[in-house]
């Protein structure tokens, strides 16, 4: 579970968020809101790569104030960013060996780890091909798989759905689906995709000009008046 406490963060006169808190309690959390609402401010701020004006953030009771972004990997807080940084010159599984050498300490649970993502994300055969062969998607996967070796606690998602066509966004959200159980992770994903959103996300948090619009079960959310009008264009 993450608690956000009374969160703000400000850029010169901008605050993106302000005075912010909520309980994400779900096994996935959407998390959505226009343009400049502050999503992925949040996730910079959980991440460690922000520091709030005010506020408290704890995760599964632990608190996160003041602790590094390397800190908060090595305690289980993982994240999936909008643009891939797949590294191009190392082979698929090479790349997300690369993280399990620095969160896994056993060198065989590292192995293992590594097959058990791989597997997961459906990238079991042509492992031995450079990063720079991957497709969008396939890339997209190795990202994930990255963030599933060392026993993760909380997985941050930012846009994972971008690019995709149909066929691969039903496969990501069959991923999506499946992570919490698999991992025992708590999944926390930002799209812009309403139906995305609607098919994965027990909860959802939306956001509106850095500031708590709605949270509760996502159909809920997604009807409520005031989300309607912010973040889907209607009335």
């Amino acid at each position: 579970m993450i608690r956000i406490e009374n969160l703000s963060v400000r850029f010169g006169g901008v605050r993106p968020l302000d005075d912010l808190s909520a309980d994400l309690t779900a096994s996935i959390v959407g998390l959505i809101g226009p343009n400049g609402a502050g999503k992925t401010t949040l996730l910079n701020v959980l991440s460690g790569f922000v520091r709030p004006l005010t506020g408290h953030i704890t995760m599964n009771g632990l608190g996160l104030n003041g602790l590094s972004a390397a800190r908060r990997v090595g305690l289980g807080l993982r994240r999936v960013f909008q643009q891939e940084m797949v590294v191009d010159e190392l082979t698929l599984r090479d790349n997300v060996q690369a993280i399990a050498d620095h969160v896994v300490r056993d060198r065989k649970m590292r192995r293992e780890e590594v097959d058990r993502a791989l597997e997961f994300v459906g990238l079991t055969e042509g492992w031995d091909r450079q990063g720079r062969t991957l497709n969008l998607f396939e890339r997209r996967m190795v990202e994930i798989a990255k963030t599933l070796v060392g026993q993760p606690k909380v997985v941050l998602m930012d846009e994972p759905g971008a690019g995709l066509n149909e066929a691969e966004a039903q496969q990501l959200r069959t991923i999506l689906v499946a992570l919490p159980d698999a991992f025992g992770t708590q999944l926390v994903l930002i799209d812009h995709d309403a139906d995305l959103i609607a098919a994965v996300c027990i909860e959802t948090l939306v956001l509106d000009f850095g500031k708590r619009l709605a949270l509760g079960p996502t159909r809920m959310a997604l009807d409520d008046p005031a989300v309607r009008k912010a973040y889907l264009g209607s009335t």
